[in-house]
């Protein structure tokens, strides 16, 4: 059983990467969003952050949806261990 929760763990940890990763390449001018990795990203984060992005109130135009991820994936962590 704790293999699992060890299982879990790591891949929450590669996923907060990969959200990471997205987060930054929005602060990139003039992206490609045709890249593979771009595209990778997009698809791998996106149907996790839509939802939220529509629950949340708009605030302006900034995009608060990864950041509440973060913080979920925390707390499952937290819980995890």
């Amino acid at each position: 059983m704790e293999s699992l929760f060890l299982i879990i763990f790591w891949a929450l940890q590669v996923y907060q990467l990969i959200l990471l990763a997205r987060v930054l390449m929005t602060w990139i001018p003039n992206l490609d969003y045709n890249n593979p990795i771009a595209r990778l990203l997009y698809q791998a984060t996106e149907p996790v952050l839509a939802p939220i992005r529509r629950a949340l109130p708009q605030m302006g135009g900034i995009d608060l949806s990864p950041l509440v991820v973060f913080l979920g994936i925390s707390v499952l962590m937290q819980l995890i261990f």
